[in-house]
C-alpha cells in the first residue's frame, strides 16, 4: 500500500512539474511575442504634380488613407505647376528613389518627352525598386506616335514597357462599372465589384506581353482594362488608371485596392490591412493666393 502511495505521489509531482514547465514556456512565448517588433515601415515616395488634376488635395488624401491602412511612411515629391511639364525635383536625378521601398507615380507629365529625363525616371525601377502607377501616370513621358501600337524596341516605348500597357486617351467623365479578375489573387482578395462616381475610362492601345489584368471597366458601350500588374527588370509594378477625381481617390474601396497593390508590389502579402472607421477627408482644395496666380 505504501509503495502504491509513493508511486502515485511521485507521478503526481512529475505531472505537476511538467505543467509548471509548460506554463513557463507558454508565458515565455507570450512575453517574446509581446516584445516582437512591428514590421519595419515601408518608405514610399509619392510623385504628384502637373496638368488637369487636384494634386494639392489628392497627395494628402493618398498619404492619409494609405498610412491609416498599413505601416507605411509616404514622402511627397510634389510640384504645384499645372502644366504638362511640371518641374519635378526628381528630373535629372536618377538616384531620386534612394532609400525608398516603393515609388508611387501619380504625376501628369504628358509633355515631358526628353529621353534622358525619362531614362532617369525609370532608373530606380530598372534597379529593382517596385512601382505603383495611378491615373495620369499612364499618359506621362510619351513622345513620337504614341497613338499607334509601339514595339518594345521603339525609342518611345520605354515608359509603356515599364507600365505594361499602352494608353493614349480617355472619354468623358461618367461612372465606371468595375469588375475584378483573379489573375493576381492577392490584389483582388475580398474586393467586390463596384461603380465609381464620375471618372475617366482610359483606352487600351495594347496590353503588353506578361501583363496580368486585375480589373476591367465599363462605361456605357466603352470597355477597357483599368488595373493590371507586371514585372519590370525584376521589380513588381501595379497600375490603375482610376483616380481622376478626389471623390474616387478618397473612396475607401479605392484606397483598399491601392493598398493591396502596394503590398503585392513590395512582396508584403502577409501584412494585414486596417479598416478605418468613419473615415473622412477634406475633398476641396483652398484657392491659391493671388500672388501665386499666373498673369
Amino acid at each position: 500500500m505504501r509503495l502504491m502511495f509513493r508511486d502515485f505521489k511521485h507521478a503526481t509531482m512529475r505531472t505537476f512539474a511538467i505543467i509548471l514547465m509548460s506554463a513557463g514556456f507558454f508565458a515565455g512565448e507570450l512575453h517574446a511575442a509581446a516584445k516582437k517588433p512591428l514590421p519595419k515601415p515601408l518608405r514610399a515616395l509619392l510623385i504628384t504634380g502637373g496638368c488637369c488634376h487636384d494634386y494639392a488635395k489628392q497627395k494628402d488624401i493618398l498619404k492619409q488613407g494609405l498610412e491609416r491602412r498599413i505601416n507605411i511612411i509616404i514622402d511627397h515629391a510634389h510640384s504645384p505647376n499645372k502644366s504638362t511639364k511640371p518641374p519635378l525635383a526628381i528630373y535629372g536625378n536618377p538616384d531620386y528613389a534612394k532609400g525608398y521601398d516603393l515609388v508611387i507615380h501619380d504625376e501628369c507629365s504628358a509633355g515631358i518627352s526628353d529621353p534622358k529625363i525619362i531614362a532617369g525616371v525609370l532608373a530606380p525601377h530598372k534597379k529593382g525598386i517596385p512601382g505603383l502607377n495611378l491615373h495620369c501616370a499612364m499618359h506621362s513621358y510619351r513622345f513620337g506616335n504614341y497613338r499607334a501600337k509601339v514595339k518594345l524596341t521603339d525609342a518611345n516605348a520605354k515608359w509603356f514597357e515599364y507600365i505594361g500597357l499602352q494608353s493614349s486617351g480617355h472619354g468623358p467623365q461618367q461612372p465606371i462599372d468595375i469588375s475584378f479578375e483573379n489573375n493576381v489573387p492577392f490584389i483582388t482578395k475580398d474586393l467586390k465589384n463596384w461603380k465609381t462616381q464620375r471618372e475617366e475610362l482610359y483606352n487600351n492601345i495594347q496590353v503588353l506581353p506578361g501583363t496580368k489584368v486585375v480589373a476591367r471597366g465599363t462605361q456605357g458601350q466603352r470597355k477597357a482594362v483599368i488595373a493590371w500588374a507586371n514585372e519590370y527588370h525584376g521589380a513588381r509594378v501595379f497600375s490603375t488608371s482610376l483616380g481622376h477625381n478626389n471623390v474616387t481617390v478618397a473612396d475607401p474601396r479605392y484606397l483598399n485596392f491601392v493598398t493591396r497593390g502596394i503590398l503585392w508590389a513590395t512582396k508584403n502579402e502577409s501584412w494585414s490591412i486596417a479598416q478605418p472607421k468613419n473615415e473622412t477627408f477634406s475633398l476641396n482644395s483652398k484657392p491659391a493666393p493671388n500672388s501665386n496666380k499666373k498673369k
